[in-house]
């Protein structure tokens, strides 16, 4: 049933149940696609096929997970978001169970790449969304802190997926994993609705267009928002699906491959929280943030790729895994947290299903060419520097987001407009980003 329609996001209560649940859906989906690629080159022995090949299971779970989102999203504005997470669950389970079978890699293609995919694809837009409806003045923090799952449960499952390969093999971590997803289903039935200003009083609108929110693109900034994502997304997933394979590539043993992950998933975890303390402070326009910490995370890939060239690689590849780590666990919670500010609210839940489908352009050639430029140049080096190229490239098209360059002269404060009526995008005051905080500071405005 409908909580009571409220005057504003409650700002805490429940909503710090609904951000716990949205930390383990974000570490059971994310965080568990981060270490699945310790298992990739068990896979690829074990079928005696390629990187490229093996490296197409992430790829597909990844891509299917994100270009389906606008369907969670389009599902949870219909239904609401705690049934349609709580089937996700149940759907990403079978995936991993169906693939602990798997005679050949078509069938892990089906299992990991479309069931669980789909699976993931139905619960991370709609909770997330559902946390953000939450939140107004610590919307941001909130956010970060749901996304340390991905960094928290790396953390714990890259040791433990290793373990789990070394004792059972993959075909018995699979089947462990298909156990522990499950619990995305009472995650999901911690969603309690919640009823805002500005949410539609009647059934979203009949047709595709309208229920997948894809007019959103019809607004110029969200359009340049949207050309930005698709050149990240090209690069920043690689590290999910190569990281390992890499530092394997480069003479460290399973564990110490484990390590790798594990620190890029502590500075991750630990970026997000502190980059969304900052970003509600209302010190730095968020479209700024997003362009800075996106071109730091291009620069990170790129120090990674760089590692075959120095002489301690083992600890040139710590220190570089964890410098990526906290640029890309800084961009995270910024991608998702300008999203009220440019889309308004009551469409933050469709625009989240966008922006997961928008990455998912790019996710989805990202690792397989990364594996390609493997098995071409008998290294990762160049998949890294390629990878960090392209997140630097979106970055840059991020700058024409507002707000993000300093203006010419100061501007008159606005006489309205909170940051989740969507009201951003025609008037350049950078105090209409910054989450709901009543003490931003005015950018200036040509």
């Amino acid at each position: 049933m409908m909580t009571p329609k409220l005057a504003g996001p409650p700002d805490g209560g429940w909503g710090w149940v609904v951000a716990a649940a949205a930390f383990v859906v974000n570490g059971l989906s994310y965080g568990l696609l981060r270490s699945l690629g310790l298992a990739l080159p068990d896979l690829a022995e074990h079928f005696d096929r390629t990187a490229q090949d093996t490296a197409w299971v992430s790829a597909l779970a990844l891509a299917v997970q994100q270009a389906a989102s606008p369907v969670g999203s389009a599902l949870s504005t219909r239904w609401g978001a705690r049934p349609v997470v709580m089937v996700g669950g149940i759907l990403t389970s079978l995936g991993f169970i169906f693939s602990a079978f798997a005679g050949s890699l078509l069938h892990l293609y089906l299992g990991l790449g479309v069931l669980a995919g789909s699976g993931w694809a139905l619960v991370f837009a709609p909770a997330v969304g559902t946390l953000s409806c939450y939140f107004s003045r610590r919307r941001v923090l909130a956010v970060g802190l749901a996304l340390t799952g991905n960094g928290a449960c790396s953390l714990l499952l890259a040791p433990a997926l290793q373990l789990l390969l070394y004792t059972f093999g993959w075909r018995g971590a699979l089947l462990l994993l298909g156990a522990i997803t499950l619990h995305l289903t009472p995650c999901g039935a911690l969603l309690r609705p919640l009823a805002l200003p500005g949410d539609p009083p009647a059934p979203p609108p009949h047709g595709p267009l309208a229920a997948l929110g894809l007019d959103l693109f019809t607004r110029r900034s969200f359009l340049v928002f949207a050309l930005g994502t698709v050149m990240v997304g090209g690069g920043y997933f690689v590290p999910y699906v190569h990281l390992a394979p890499h530092a394997l590539d480069q003479g460290l043993a399973g564990y110490g491959a484990g390590l790798v992950v594990a620190v890029a998933a502590v500075a991750d975890a630990s970026a997000r929280l502190v980059c969304g303390w900052l970003a509600d402070q209302g010190w730095v326009p968020l479209t700024r943030l997003l362009a800075v910490f996106g071109a730091l995370t291009g620069l990170g890939l790129l120090a990674v790729g760089l590692v075959p060239v120095v002489g301690n690689k083992e600890g040139f590849l710590l220190v570089t895994a964890g410098a990526y780590g906290l640029s890309a666990g800084s961009y995270t919670p910024l991608l998702l947290g300008v999203l009220p500010g440019l889309v308004g609210i009551e469409s933050v839940i469709q625009a989240t299903g966008l922006v997961m489908m928008l990455m998912s352009l790019g996710g989805l050639l990202g690792p397989p060419l990364s594996g390609f430029l493997r098995d071409e140049t008998g290294d990762f080096t160049t998949s890294f520097l390629v990878c960090g190229i392209l997140v630097l490239s979106g970055s840059f098209i991020y700058m024409g987001l507002p707000g993000v360059m300093p203006s010419c002269h100061p501007a008159s404060s606005p006489a309205t407009a909170p940051p989740e009526r969507g009201e951003l995008l025609p008037i350049p005051q950078v105090a209409l980003l910054s989450s709901g905080n009543p003490h931003s500071t005015l950018d200036t405005a040509c």
